[in-house]
C-alpha cells in the first residue's frame, strides 16, 4: 500500500472521494460542513492523505491550515477549523501551515480493524513536519462516545485503561502516537434541523420536548415543539501532537 498526498497525485481526487463512510445521516447535515469541506480538499490538496492499495482507495486523510494556539482552542472545534479553512482560502495567498487541525480520517468500510488508522495518522505527522507543522491538533470523534450518550464528554475523555492510555480506541491511536489530550471542544459541530427534517434524517417521532438519543449521536439531540426546530451538539476532544 501506498499513502500519496492530493498535491503529488491530483489524478487521485476521484479515488479519495470514492470512499465510502458510514456516519449516521444527521451527521451529513451540518452547514459548515456542506460548504468548506469539498472546499478545502481542492484548496489544500498538500494536507489530504489517500492510501491506496494497488488502484483501490482504502483510506484517506482530510486537514486544514489553523492559527489557533495550542492553548486557547475553540469550542467549536470542527466547525471553527472548516470555517477558518473558508476564510483562509477566501483572502488567496500561501497559507501558514504552522499550526494544522485533522478533519477526518476515513478507513474504507471493509478494511477497519486492519490497523490502517494508526500508520495513516503516523504519515500525517511526518508529512507535516516536512511541511513546517510545528502544531499538530484534532477535534477527535470518540469512536464508542455514541455508546453512552449522556455521558459527560470530558468524564469519558478521561478514562484510561491499565496502560495509561485512554479507553477509546481512536484516543488511544492518537495518545500512542505521542497526541496529548488538553482540552474539551463542547461545540464542536452543530446540526440543526427543523423536526420534520430530524424525523426524516433518524426515523424518530420527535414528538415531545426535551432531549432526544439518536443512533450515532455522541449526546442528545435538543428539541424544542414550540419553535419546531431541534439541534444536535456535538462533543469533540482537542488533541495535540507536537511535531517540534
Amino acid at each position: 500500500m501506498q499513502t500519496h498526498s492530493l498535491a503529488e497525485r491530483p489524478d487521485l481526487v476521484d479515488a479519495f472521494w470514492s470512499i465510502e463512510g458510514d456516519w449516521p445521516r444527521f451527521m451529513l447535515q451540518d452547514p459548515t460542513s456542506d460548504r468548506a469541506y469539498e472546499a478545502a480538499v481542492t484548496g489544500f490538496p498538500q494536507l489530504h492523505l489517500v492510501v491506496m492499495d494497488g488502484d483501490r482507495a482504502v483510506a484517506r486523510l482530510h486537514a486544514v491550515p489553523f492559527g489557533h494556539a495550542v492553548d486557547e482552542l475553540p469550542a467549536r472545534g470542527w466547525d471553527a477549523a472548516m470555517q477558518e479553512a473558508e476564510w483562509i482560502l477566501a483572502k488567496g495567498g500561501a497559507p501558514d501551515l504552522t499550526t494544522i487541525s485533522l478533519i477526518e480520517a476515513r478507513v474504507a468500510v471493509d478494511r477497519r480493524g486492519h490497523g490502517l488508522s494508526g500508520p495513516l495518522l503516523a504519515e500525517a505527522r511526518r508529512r507535516y513536519a516536512e511541511l513546517g507543522c510545528r502544531d499538530l491538533v484534532a477535534p477527535v470523534r470518540p469512536t464508542r462516545k455514541s455508546v453512552e450518550p449522556r455521558t459527560p464528554a470530558w468524564e469519558y475523555a478521561q478514562r484510561v485503561g491499565g496502560d495509561g492510555l485512554p479507553d477509546d480506541p481512536w484516543l488511544r491511536v492518537h495518545a500512542r502516537l505521542g497526541g496529548r489530550i488538553v482540552a474539551l471542544s463542547p461545540a464542536s459541530m452543530t446540526i440543526p434541523g427543523s423536526l420534520d427534517q430530524w424525523r426524516e434524517w433518524t426515523g424518530l417521532p420527535f414528538d415531545a420536548d426535551g432531549t432526544v438519543e439518536v443512533e450515532g449521536g455522541l449526546t442528545p439531540v435538543h428539541v424544542d415543539l414550540a419553535n419546531d426546530h431541534a439541534v444536535y451538539v456535538e462533543p469533540n476532544v482537542w488533541v495535540h501532537h507536537n511535531l517540534r
